[in-house]
């Protein structure tokens, strides 16, 4: 299934952070569609945009995102993913092949195959508990033959799908476009996302 995985598209800028041109021109035809066609969300006669906005950088906050974005690009939907605050986690080359896990606040959280038998909290505070939570994680995720996120973003990237970096993020955090994965376009500001993504389907996670 590996071969068959896509990639989303998210915003551009006036003026990045690195001093790039503008995302609106780098992402060209992509982010225009046809005089007359339809953007919106369902229907029309156009092609369809998606803008995912992602905000939270633990391994169970990324996968969503990015099979969701996956799933739109293999029906033929325009992607834009934007990646802010924590979520600039899952581009960061730093951090982006070791994200985490745990449990805390996640009442939902059991183990595999014990459903109505939820963790208890208060182990998920103990040392070594986020660690195992999380090699627990990418066991089962990699079960399903679904890949590390480095490899979700190279093949996102290689299905054509734009993703995008939140400037003020990257201001924040001091980092640059050459710290982050190579699929990243650029890092641009909220009112350059809205402008590329007029009319997307918007989903925030």
């Amino acid at each position: 299934m590996t071969d068959q995985l896509i990639i989303p598209d998210f915003g551009g800028t006036t003026a990045s952070v690195d001093g790039r041109a503008d995302a609106a021109s780098a992402v060209g035809d992509t982010a225009t569609a046809p005089e007359g066609s339809c953007t919106c969300g369902g229907g029309g006669g156009g092609r369809r945009k998606l803008a995912i906005i992602c905000s939270k950088g633990n391994l169970d906050m990324a996968y969503p995102g990015l099979i969701l974005a996956n799933a739109a690009a293999g029906e033929g939907i325009e992607v834009h993913m934007f990646f802010t605050f924590w979520g600039f986690d899952i581009v960061n080359k730093a951090t982006m092949g070791s994200l985490k896990f745990t449990f805390v606040g996640n009442t939902a959280m059991h183990p595999p195959g014990r459903f109505g038998m939820s963790m208890a909290q208060g182990l998920g505070g103990l040392p070594g508990m986020t660690t195992m939570a999380t090699k627990m994680m990418r066991k089962q995720i990699a079960d399903l033959d679904v890949p590390d996120v480095p490899e979700f973003l190279d093949l996102l990237q290689a299905s054509g799908v734009n993703l995008w970096g939140c400037r003020m993020s990257a201001d924040m955090m001091d980092l640059n476009r050459g710290d982050l994965h190579p699929g990243v376009r650029d890092i641009i500001s909220a009112t350059d996302f809205m402008e590329l993504t007029v009319g997307a389907q918007l989903l925030f996670i």
